[in-house]
């Protein structure tokens, strides 16, 4: 699970001396094979698995199952749902702002429509020069897209190419995102070629306003004049600050997923690593030794605790359901190998019966009380049933436990181990590591903080990555909607605040009407944006479950606060751009018009 390329490697040469040197000649342990078009695969491995039941074989198992292809395909499919959940809020968020853009263009330019068509135009010929006009924008945004989203990509595809040791891996850019982007930005221009030439030589119909619900409850003496012109603008245009709110939502949910997956990893390693398996070397035989082996590693220089445990490959089964893992044997009440409950504390292992891991029990649909069916892989391959007593919580694969003097006595052995977790002093580890590996009998030790370390270094690349990428578009669509909807609406209200103006209000109480609706806006959907990023994270939760490894959903009160913070900031940002445009307000024009 955790790479050490400092003390683990793999290393290939030919067989032939490679057997000589182990005595071997004509012997195999692995072998691999590749089916005829039409074979029945499932049928393959049942008939492999017989033939070589009597040679020692622990079961065949497709390609699908192999452990190296279910890790990078699960992790290509949590991209796939990273890819399609981003831009389905990315494209809505830009449609949207697209939409609104082009929709109060054509609003504006309703006289020159009007012109266009009395002089003969068709209703095609306009629509075609506002096509042209969103093809322009599209067409800028698509150059851009592309270039930026090349380089990301292929980044990407550089950090899987280190994570995963891959030859190589091409990134391939796919048009049809590029061609719904285009489809749905021009959606917006039917308006315009809609628009009757009588209709577009009149002025805009003036606004029609009506009661807020607060001066129909009755509320209007707790607000003043300005807060009401901006609880009726609001109420007038639902849709549109609907849509508005939901965009800025849309926002803070999309930033929260980065922290999610970061504090999510962090919880897994610390439950994992630091309350349940706590040892520091974990040291692995090379078949199951006597229990009185023990004592030769507690002699070493440095070892303050150890604890066996005995490792058996099962089949395990559950009326039509199976599932193959290994049962671990490990004493009860130990140090260094705790088992957790779904609230995190400890339990006790009985001393009859098995416990699973919570994930594990689901896939067989099992229950606390029921008999487990254990086919076990080694040895004389007995098939025996257990009780289940209990479930355990666990991020990382999916297994079965025991009392390791239950087990041994389950398969009739006598006091076999498989291995044993240390605890070693720091000043002593790198000696003990050193003369474990020169030991016969051992086929490996895991030196458990080098790991992790490994394996955080590894991963930060791309958890650093996803969090840059997910803050990006979530910064980008805040600070999008909040401005482009401020400045529409300056656009919209530009003479109705002249004319306050020109009535003595200051320029600080005409910001306030226009600012406190963008304002209140966003005030409304940040929770509603956190709420939706919960949400959101809780589906990324879920569609990333495998028996491989179970994203919990960890959200920290810093993961709130830095979405909102981004937005928050985002609006800031918009606010001052748009107080400086508001000096400018051509008071003196508003005096010339004939109403």
């Amino acid at each position: 699970m955790f790479p050490d390329y400092k003390r683990y490697g793999v290393m290939w040469m030919a067989r032939k001396p490679l057997a000589s040197a182990y005595d071997m000649s004509g012997a195999f342990n692995n072998v691999s094979l590749t089916l005829t078009q039409g074979a029945n695969e499932q049928d393959v491995i049942d008939r492999l698995d017989d033939i070589l039941k009597d040679y020692g074989g622990i079961g065949a198992y497709a390609r699908k199952d192999q452990l190296s292809n279910r890790f990078l395909s699960e992790e290509l499919k949590q991209q796939k749902t990273i890819a399609t959940i981003f831009p389905i809020i990315f494209f809505g968020v830009a449609a949207f702002l697209l939409n609104v853009v082009v929709s109060r263009l054509i609003s504006l330019q309703r006289e020159q429509i009007a012109g266009l068509k009395a002089f003969g135009y068709s209703d095609f010929d306009v629509g075609l020069h506002y096509t042209k006009l969103v093809l322009m924008i599209v067409s800028l945004g698509i150059v851009i897209g592309i270039v930026a989203g090349i380089k990301m990509g292929q980044g990407m595809s550089n950090i899987y190419m280190t994570l995963y040791s891959l030859p190589f891996m091409t990134y391939v850019l796919k048009p049809q995102v590029i061609v719904t982007a285009a489809l749905i930005s021009m959606s917006v221009v039917r308006s315009a070629a809609r628009l009757p030439p009588a209709q577009a030589m009149r002025p805009e119909p003036p606004a029609i306003y009506h009661s807020t619900l607060v001066e129909k409850l009755g509320l209007q003496h707790w607000f003043s004049q300005p807060s009401r012109m901006i609880l009726r603008h609001i109420e007038r245009r639902p849709l549109k600050s609907l849509l508005t709110t939901l965009g800025i939502s849309m926002a803070c949910g999309t930033m929260m997923t980065g922290g999610f997956q970061e504090g999510a990893i962090n919880h897994m390693v610390e439950v994992q690593f630091g309350m349940s398996r706590t040892g520091d070397l974990t040291v692995i035989y090379t078949e199951p030794t006597s229990a009185r082996s023990l004592y030769s590693l507690q002699s070493l220089q440095g070892v303050e605790h150890a604890e066996a445990f005995r490792y058996v490959p099962v089949n395990l089964r559950f009326e039509h359901r199976s599932y193959r893992t290994a049962v671990s044997g490990i004493p009860p009440r130990g140090e260094l190998m705790r088992l957790l409950d779904a609230n995190l504390t400890i339990i006790d292992v009985p001393e009859h019966g098995v416990i699973l891991t919570d994930y594990l029990a689901e896939l067989l649909q099992i229950r606390p009380g029921d008999m487990l069916t254990l086919e076990v892989l080694e040895g004389q391959r007995p098939t025996v049933q257990v009780p289940v007593v209990g479930t355990a919580k666990e991020y990382l694969g999916v297994s079965a436990y025991m009392q390791r003097s239950s087990l041994n006595r389950l398969l009739k052995e006598g006091e076999a181990i498989t291995g044993a977790w240390l605890s070693v002093d720091d000043r002593y580890q790198k000696e003990v590591y050193a003369e474990l590996k020169g030991m016969p009998r051992i086929a490996g030790v895991v030196e458990q903080k080098s790991a992790i370390r490994a394996f955080y270094d590894t991963i930060a690349e791309s958890v650093l990555f996803f969090t840059f990428i997910s803050t990006l578009l979530g910064g980008s669509i805040a600070f999008g909607v909040i401005y482009n909807s401020m400045r529409i609406a300056l656009s919209e209200r530009n003479r109705e605040l002249d004319s306050l103006r020109v009535l003595g209000f200051q320029r600080g109480e005409v910001a306030y009407i226009l600012l406190g609706e963008l304002a209140l806006l966003t005030l409304v959907a940040i929770p509603l944006g956190l709420l939706l990023g919960y949400g959101l994270c809780a589906f990324m939760a879920f569609q990333f479950d495998t028996d491989l490894y179970r994203i919990p959903l960890v959200l920290g009160i810093n993961v709130y606060a830095f979405a909102a913070l981004v937005v928050i900031a985002s609006s800031i940002i918009s606010a001052i751009m748009i107080w400086r445009n508001l000096a400018h307000l051509d008071m003196v024009a508003v005096l010339k018009t004939k109403e």
